[in-house]
């Protein structure tokens, strides 16, 4: 789920990225070919079609390899992959779903997995599901995305969710104590605040290293409306609640952040520069961001002093957790194999790899046990005080825009909020806008 992070991030990160179509007309792409595989009753091999999104080349190398051990342990299953670049894939694969021609395992981003389980084109996986697995066994944040009225239409194989990265030579320079990985005793917002103004540099009128970047994305912003104990939905997400003074002063301290501050900069800044978020800490143009965890597999191999720190609070420190989901065609001609890949996706045997290369988090609840960390901890990944941190993904609230059907609430925030940080709108003006448009468009 993912390179999107600017300040469109919001609208795109979870339906995620434009597919070409698979091969095939009517009916499954999944075919027979006797190749002689051995492992099949009848001695053939099956071909499944699996799709997904490329959110960077580090990550679908590591998924190829994965589907690699799947294969040596399946011999009669093969699996041809296809990752896809863009941010229509969710409009693409429905495209394919209606036209009979989609592959028989794809990514599902978290946001879009309600609204394609009511057009009825996912296979139900809950009898083998429930047979070989226990919803239980998942952290709450997955069981509770994963779950629609009890049933299991898509199976996660990890969490992500935002966190604050640091440039620790930048913070040794200033002579500036590294924000705390316990969430336990995060910084608070004003003691974030001070730190951000302190390692704002400017020379000749031109800032040239700002103190942070990162909170434009109601993605990353949502979880700081969490932690001052802001409500987006209510309990059944049929409508918004955004519009509350606990949210309209998150908003405003981020956008104060920049404009009274200097601390900040925009989006816009960064793209006129031609930086990547993650280059600019690298650099030192920026000190401080807010990104979502899998960012740390890129950060780690950009071999520079990166630290990982909780978010900072206005009450008490959070964040929220999602994932994309894998999910079957309901009119794949080889579900059995379908739900075989499904597994081995959500296994310990396939995310401990991909956790340990820094991309995700777990989402199983033994991979946080002391046992359990020792499978997938990787000191040359995780920096110094990360173990410290882990609480904070296994406690995350579940990310809320996964749990409505309506996801063109996204477009509605990222188009009040860019009015917010671009064009004067108040953070008054922004969550009622928020609030009445989302609410009518939850109505339909």
């Amino acid at each position: 789920m993912k390179k999107q992070r600017l300040r469109t991030l919001a609208a795109v990160l979870f339906c995620a990225l434009i597919a070409s179509a698979c091969s095939g007309g009517g009916g499954s792409t999944a075919t027979n070919t006797n190749e002689g595989g051995s492992g099949g009753g009848d001695g053939k091999t099956v071909t499944l079609k699996f799709m997904g999104w490329e959110a960077s080349p580090l990550e679908t190398e590591s998924v190829k390899k994965g589907l690699d051990k799947f294969m040596k342990e399946h011999p009669n299953i093969k699996v041809e992959y296809q990752p896809v670049p863009g941010a229509q894939y969710s409009q693409k694969l429905l495209t394919m779903l209606a036209g009979n021609a989609a592959p028989d395992v794809f990514f599902l981003g978290a946001t879009d997995y309600r609204s394609f389980q009511e057009r009825d084109v996912l296979l139900d996986l809950t009898p083998m599901f429930e047979t070989e697995m226990s919803i239980d066994d998942f952290i709450p944040s997955s069981a509770t995305i994963m779950s629609i009225d009890g049933k299991i239409y898509g199976v996660s194989s990890c969490t992500v969710s935002p966190v604050l990265y640091y440039n620790k030579d930048i913070f040794d320079k200033a002579n500036l104590p590294y924000p705390p990985s316990d969430p336990a005793k995060a910084w608070t917002w004003s003691e974030f605040r001070d730190a951000a103004k302190k390692l704002t540099v400017t020379e000749g009128g031109k800032v040239t290293q700002y103190g942070f970047f990162g909170l434009e994305s109601f993605y990353m912003t949502g979880a700081m409306l969490f932690s001052n104990g802001a409500e987006l939905f209510n309990e059944d997400g049929t409508q918004m609640r955004v519009n509350s003074p606990q949210a309209k002063e998150v908003l405003q301290a981020v956008l104060d952040l920049r404009l009274k501050d200097g601390a900040s900069p925009t989006a816009k800044t960064l793209e006129s520069i031609g930086m990547s978020p993650a280059q600019m800490l690298q650099t030192g143009k920026v000190a401080m961001m807010v990104d979502g965890s899998w960012a740390l597999q890129e950060l780690a191999a950009m071999k520079f002093p990166v630290g990982v720190a909780s978010l900072p609070k206005f009450q008490e420190a959070k964040t929220h957790g999602q994932a994309h989901v894998h999910s079957a065609w309901a009119k794949t001609k080889h579900p059995k194999e379908a739900w075989e890949l499904v597994k081995f996706l959500s296994s310990e045997e396939y995310q401990i790899d991909l956790i340990s290369a820094g991309l995700w988090m777990p989402n199983r609840k033994s991979l946080y046990t002391e046992e359990g960390i020792a499978k997938w901890y990787n000191d040359k990944v995780h920096p110094e005080g990360f173990k410290e941190l882990i609480p904070f993904f296994r406690d995350a609230e579940p990310y809320p825009f996964a749990l409505i059907r309506h996801n063109k609430v996204n477009s509605i925030i990222t188009e009040e909020t860019d009015k917010l940080w671009y064009s004067g709108q108040s953070a008054d003006d922004t969550v009622k806008n928020i609030e009445t448009r989302a609410n009518e468009e939850l109505a339909k």
